[in-house]
């Protein structure tokens, strides 16, 4: 409303600033009170009296009196020093003669708890290095952080000094001196600062940085830009010098402008206005005044910077300089550039120093002593003043819009100029001493009107006076205001103005800053308070526009009033009354209107009781006079909080009489309850698990008054209306009206009086009641008759209320009131509850077309309604998806893999199409971890009728697989065997999608691919699969294993595949199973069932002979409209073209055999380009194929890769029990030991056109060389060129029989002398056999025997080794009875 003076600091220690800066002082004037002490009196409480006619000097304590007259016997000590604030009030700059202190913001917690910010001492010091100097001036300057993530807080704040010597220092806020300069050798008076202000109009001119300091007859300004470059360079040196270890710095060059001011006696004050742009006029003006009639003048006006001064003779001084006509001085460029020049040449153009650091000490000694040389000004002369011989100017200020200054005087005047005309415009007297400062305030947001949002925001300016003789300030508006506001501050302060911000900032950096800048802060000694005027814009307006401002101000008050804390109720109620009835303007009342009743801390009671008297002193006024629209407003928000309070009483009173419900409905609804009971007993187990919830998201939470508002509003007619956007905003408010209802604990009809005449509408009560109801669900499950009972009154009650069912509604049509029920069931994922509901709606609606038909029909009639058939359908429905959701809800067991729990709906089902309810139970098989066999016997169980019919209900919940029993009864077709085993089987490849490490999810999606028992779906689901998921992996195997050349390792499979090297090896696997199904279903399909390769090789060519299944759903849901299921899906594939998966399943059975034996091939090398051609391509088009007769090399290749097969199988299976005697252990179904790896090597050998046989006899040899010849006598029968196998054989048999003569270490004698008369042919014969190449040498004689035996046999005797094996058969037979 006024304006006010508010502390925002203190500065603390404030007895020892003042005590080091008088420290000399302090003891002459304690030596001469000790010596007077007996002779004199406390006067203090008088002589204060006299000097202060002021309250506020009145108030002064004793304890800043008594603490005033330590140290120094005035009290002003304040006024005797240098004093400077930084603009962000972060750093104080205290100094006099020698001495300076420096104190720092810090933030500190006061005893109430409440942070505050205190200036304590950083740095205290002195300053001066030259004999005979003190500090004359100082400013501090905020250098801008040049970070991106800055928000306006400065950087850091240099500290600039100005000495009677003429030197100019700089230095950290921690006095860390980093440069100094001599510009002139006289005492720098006066140092002021301007930096950049976004311009606020398009033709005002940008201003540029720019420091300026004043000497008696000189003034030199530097550069803002080279000035931050240069100061930042500085302290970045500084900071290395002395991570260095080193004093010396070299400061980069700095460009600054000096003028000779003449034609002025006597300079005390200056302010430096900027580059000003004078129009055509004013140039034509200036020219004819200084040049005469014959005046040449240029074509554009010049650019010109302005400089005020104060002083005498004249009173005040006008300069113009010229752009351009003196170039600036840079200190220093030529040491910088050429470090070839003299130290002379050193001396004479710097003004550094410490800047030759190698010079020798004789000469540093010399330069020291010698005064560097200051660079000669350029004249300025005055271009106008304002005379006045007896005035003597002592300062002056100019305004933040670089328009006005306040100028003040040795005669006690206050003068006010207007620079652009250069004349004075108003002037105040008695104000001796005075210190002046600007306030430039903003107008507030809100005042203006919204179709001006885009206008500037306007400003409004106010001169600052503060007249220590008479201890006030005032505070005035321009430019020829009144006077604002005036307080009674002491005599002793002072009033601190810097007039600027901070340095560095430009156009673009300061885009979206805020600066925390203070614009005046007034200084009080006496107790260390640093406060800052706040004035209102609103005082700067005309009269029609203040009352306006008044109310935004009212406002402001009004919320700084909601914002206090302890305070009381009653208070608060009396004060915001008061201030919301001085409101005059509507807007902004219902503005406080609006954030009163937002207020979360107001009580109940006093936002009624505040808006009773407000609407009641509406009523009191002229209806002309009154707006309708707050009005209207009032009486709206009057009649919620009335409703607010009505509903809050019944919720906590106990009285909760109700009339009895209906029987029939009642035996109804227990009926239906006791079918479901059990299943429900489940749910409820299931869904009642303790979970983690937030306490802002509870039920119980209640109701404030504040949300209650929010959720309602009142229409014209007036009406009330439920205004909810959130599910959870319909829930809280349908808690507050019901849930004490229907627990019993108030008057059900008593409630839903209360709410009809509110007016809300009976749709909006039953919303707001089922969500309640549906969100309750657990609460309900413990007592669900109690609740159930109570459900049939509400739901009852509100269906009597008018407008509810509508009095002509036809009972063979559906009502849009019970329908509205049923949506709400339908689409809620709380299927217990739902289907409570949809037990009680039932019934009651049964009894009200029961009642209606009753006056229409006669009493032997049955009432037939389409209503209570939708219901019927809804109820089965929900029953469904109860059972349903029962079995989603059942817990993984542990260590499987845990997803989030599918939640189902009515809703969901119908949109999720045929196949909804086969995906929820497919992800839930995959939750559980459910093997493809225990599915397959859960739905034999199904299938199965047994003698003892069990009840549905009667174990549905003792475990998963009777819910599934239950749940596959209820859906008969949706749950058929081969689309829940479809859907598993899509689940689980989707899953392995995800995760394809996981090689067991592919596997049982294959293993669930072989149940589906019609052809044409697992035909169709296969090839989707092997598209959409495997062919790209697929692909990138056989290309990867091609260009390592061997299987690779497992980074390179998780590069280039995904997943690592097992996995890979399981995936093959996986692929070739799933090609095999492809191919197995393709010959079921076909007219006849010959091997496919001898048909045309055609893609759809085959008649079909088994049919296409027709699906269908069940009766209930035969609504369902959604997508295709998976199975529909699988019935439009088209047929695959056979050849093309044989030969994809081959390629497939290379990789996996590759994978398995880690093995090096190069997997395409072994087909032809035809071959490699039709590689990866799809499955349904027909691709040139490879026929006739292969090249012998890849014959060969393929052939070498086959034995090598053989091999490492055999050496995978050599196991001690292989070889025992009662004959060879059975070997596992998968892995590198199965025993299927032969037979399919022969497979893959017929179809890769190589010799089977030489298989075969590779395979016997093998076999033998690993001491398993057992196995081998059985692959024997098969070889059919028995006379090569012999003659491979009796080679292995001489090696045997070697190693056991000649090379093992356990040689008998009778060997020896067998060995003796054996043949001299077979000796040497067995003595050239290598055992070496045998990789079981050491087998038993017995079965060496039995082979050579066998040869014997196999051999026929015109063989030319024969005669050699009958000489090993005797030898043999010897060793054997030696042994």
């Amino acid at each position: 409303m006024s304006c006010s003076l508010l502390e925002f600091c203190r500065l603390q220690e404030l007895k020892t600033v003042r005590d080091f800066l008088f420290q000399s002082q302090k003891t002459e004037v304690e030596e001469d009170k000790a010596q007077t002490d007996e002779l004199t009196w406390d006067t203090s409480d008088w002589e204060s009296a006299w000097d202060n006619d002021g309250k506020e000097e009145n108030a002064a304590t004793p304890t800043s009196t008594a603490e005033e007259t330590v140290g120094q016997t005035a009290p002003g000590w304040l006024q005797d020093c240098v004093v400077a604030l930084s603009p962000c009030s972060d750093l104080l700059v205290v100094a006099r003669e020698q001495k300076a202190i420096f104190l720092s913001a810090k933030w500190r917690t006061d005893d109430s708890g409440r942070e505050e910010m205190t200036l304590a001492v950083s740095w205290s010091g002195t300053l001066s290095s030259e004999e005979g100097e003190s500090v004359s001036s100082a400013i501090c300057i905020p250098l801008a952080s040049q970070k991106r993530s800055s928000t306006g807080r400065p950087d850091w704040t240099c500290v600039v000094v100005g000495f009677s010597s003429g030197y100019i220092r700089f230095y950290t806020e921690h006095g860390v001196l980093l440069l100094a300069q001599l510009l002139h050798e006289d005492p720098a008076i006066k140092l002021k600062c301007r930096t950049y202000e976004i311009p606020r109009h398009p033709g005002v001119t940008e201003q540029h940085e720019e420091l300026s300091i004043l000497y008696p007859v000189a003034l030199v300004t530097i550069d803002g830009f080279s000035l931050f470059q240069s100061l930042r360079a500085c302290r970045n040196q500084v900071a290395r010098a002395t991570a260095a270890g080193n004093d010396v710095i070299q400061p980069p060059p700095l460009a600054y402008k000096k003028w000779g001011l003449q034609e002025m006696d006597n300079i005390v004050d200056h302010c430096s206005v900027g580059v000003m742009a004078t129009s055509v006029f004013d140039q034509m003006k200036n020219a004819s005044t200084l040049g005469g009639f014959n005046a040449s003048i240029k074509g554009s006006p010049p650019a010109m910077s302005q400089y005020v001064t104060v002083g005498s003779g004249p009173y005040t001084g006008f300069f113009y300089a010229v752009d351009g006509n003196s170039q600036p001085l840079l200190s220093h460029v030529a040491m910088a550039v050429a470090s070839k020049l003299t130290s002379a040449l050193f001396n004479a153009a710097s003004g550094w120093l410490g800047w030759n650091k190698n010079k020798n000490k004789a000469e540093e000694e010399v330069a020291q002593k010698q005064k560097p040389k200051v660079e000669p000004a350029t004249p300025l002369p005055i271009r106008f003043g304002l005379p006045d011989s007896r005035r003597h100017g002592e300062s002056i200020c100019l305004s933040p819009c670089n328009t006005l200054a306040g100028v003040t005087d040795d005669f006690g005047r206050v003068t006010l100029l207007d620079l652009a005309r250069g004349i004075a415009i108003r002037m105040w007297k008695g104000y001796r001493d005075a210190q002046l400062g600007w306030m430039q305030i903003a107008e507030e947001r809100g005042i203006r009107e919204a179709s001006s949002a885009r206008t500037p925001k306007r400003h409004a300016l106010f001169l600052v006076i503060y007249a220590p003789r008479r201890g006030i300030l005032e505070v005035w508006a321009m430019q020829r205001g009144p006077r604002v506001g005036a307080f009674n501050v002491g005599k002793h302060c002072r009033l601190l103005y810097a007039g600027y911000r901070l340095m560095g900032v430009n156009s673009v950096t300061s885009q979206g800053w805020q600066l925390h800048t203070q614009q005046v802060c007034l200084l009080d000694p006496t107790n260390g308070a640093l406060r800052t005027v706040n004035i209102p814009f609103h005082l700067a307006l005309s009269d029609k526009k203040s009352e306006r401002a008044k109310d935004m101000h009212l406002l402001k008050k009004f919320t700084t009033l909601l914002k206090s804390r302890d305070l009381e109720p009653d208070i608060l109620e009396s004060e915001a009354e008061s201030l919301l009835l001085d409101i005059k303007h509507p807007a902004i009342k219902k503005q406080a209107l609006e954030t009163l009743l937002s207020h979360r801390s107001a009580p109940v009671s006093c936002l009624a009781n505040i808006t009773s008297t407000l609407h009641e002193s509406f009523k009191n006024q002229d209806p002309d006079q009154v707006d309708e629209t707050l009005l209207q407003f009032c009486s709206s928000q009057l009649k919620l909080l009335r409703l607010f309070c009505d509903i809050q009483d019944l919720n906590s009173c106990t009285d909760s009489t109700e009339f009895s419900p209906e029987t029939d409905s009642l035996e109804g609804i227990k009926a239906d309850l006791s079918r479901v009971s059990l299943i429900l007993q489940r749910y409820s187990q299931l869904h009642t698990k303790p979970s983690v919830t937030f306490a802002q998201d509870s039920p119980d939470l209640p109701m404030t008054v504040q949300a209650f508002l929010s959720h309602m509003e009142c229409t014209e007619e007036g009406a009330l209306m439920v205004n909810c956007k959130e599910e959870t905003e319909w829930n809280r408010l349908g808690n507050f009206f019901f849930w004490s209802s229907l627990c019993g604990k108030n008057s059900i009809h008593k409630v839903c009086e209360t709410l009809e005449q509110a007016g809300i509408t009976p749709q909006q009560l039953l919303s707001l009641l089922l969500s309640m109801w549906l969100l309750r669900e657990k609460e309900i499950l413990q007592k669900p008759e109690e609740m159930v009972q109570n459900l049939h009154t509400l739901l009852v009650t509100l269906s009597n209320m008018k407008g509810a069912v509508e009095e002509t509604w036809d009972t063979q049509s559906i009502s849009p009131w019970w329908q509205q029920v049923r949506n709400t069931c339908v689409q809620s994922h709380n299927a217990a509850a739902a289907l409570l509901a949809a037990f009680v709606a039932h019934r009651a609606a049964k009894a009200s077309i029961t009642s209606r038909a009753d006056i229409k029909l006669q009493a032997e009639w049955e009432a037939v309604s389409l209503e209570l058939e939708q219901w019927a359908v809804c109820v089965r429905q929900l029953e469904d998806v109860l059972v349903l959701q029962t079995l989603l809800l059942l817990p993984p067991p542990q260590g499987t893999t845990g997803s989030a729990v599918t939640q189902c709906s009515i809703k969901t089902l119908l949109e999720g199409g045929a196949g909804g309810v086969a995906d929820s139970v497919s992800k839930w098989v995959f939750r559980h971890n459910l093997a493809p066999e225990q599915l397959m016997e859960i739905l034999d169980i199904k299938d199965k009728e047994t003698e003892q019919e069990t009840d549905e209900n009667k174990s549905q919940g003792d475990k998963g697989e009777e819910l599934l029993v239950a749940l596959c009864k209820r859906f008969p077709n949706s749950l058929a065997p081969d689309l829940l085993f479809a859907h598993c089987c899509w689940e689980y490849v989707v899953q392995w999608n995800k995760d394809p490490e996981e090689g067991r999810y592919l596997s049982w999606a294959v293993e669930h691919l072989k149940l589906i028992s019609n052809a044409h779906i697992q035909l169709g689901i296969s090839l989707m699969m092997w598209s959409t998921f495997i062919v790209k992996r697929f692909s990138s195997t056989a290309f990867l294993m091609e260009k390592v050349g061997k299987a690779p390792k497992d980074r390179l499979c998780r590069r280039d595949v995904g997943m690592g090297d097992k996995a890979v090896t399981s995936f093959l696997g996986s692929c070739v199973q799933l090609l095999q199904i492809l191919m197995e279903v393709t010959g079921q399909l076909v007219k006849n069932e010959y091997h496919l390769s001898f048909l045309k090789y055609f893609a759809d060519s085959a008649v079909e002979e088994i049919a296409a299944p027709e699906f269908s759903v069940e009766e209930v849901w035969s609504g369902a409209e959604g997508p295709a299921s998976i199975a529909e899906l699988a019935l439009e594939q088209r047929g695959v073209h056979y050849p093309l998966v044989q030969h994809h399943c081959l390629l497939a059975s290379l990789l996996h055999t590759a994978m398995t034996f880690s093995m090096k091939v190069k997997p395409l090398s072994l087909f032809d380009s035809k071959g490699k051609n039709a590689f990866f391509r799809d499955l349904t088009t027909i691709q040139l194929m490879p026929n006739g007769d292969m090249d012998p090399a890849i014959v060969s290749l393929r052939q070498d890769f086959l034995l090598r097969v053989l091999t490492s199988w055999v050496q995978a299976i050599d196991t001690p029990s292989s070889s025992s005697d009662s004959g060879p252990s059975p070997l596992p179904s998968n892995g590198p030991m199965a025993d299927w790896w032969p037979s399919l090597c022969l497979d893959l050998g017929s179809l890769l056109q190589v010799n089977p046989d030489i298989l075969r006899r590779h395979h016997v040899y093998e076999l033998y060389n690993q001491g398993l010849d057992l196995r081998a006598e059985r692959v024997m029968l098969e070889v059919e060129d028995k006379d090569v196998l012999g003659s491979q054989l009796l080679v292995l048999t001489g090696q045997r029989l070697s190693y056991s003569l000649l090379h093992s270490q356990s040689q008998t004698q009778p060997a020896m002398e067998l060995l003796a008369r054996l043949p001299p042919t077979l000796c040497t014969w067995l003595k050239a056999m290598d055992p070496s190449e045998l990789r079981c040498p050491a087998v038993p004689l017995s079965q060496t025997g039995r082979l050579i035996s066998r040869l014997t046999e196999i051999l026929p005797e015109n063989h030319a080794q024969y005669s050699l094996a009958l000489h090993l058969l005797e030898a043999v037979e010897a060793l054997s009875i030696n042994d």
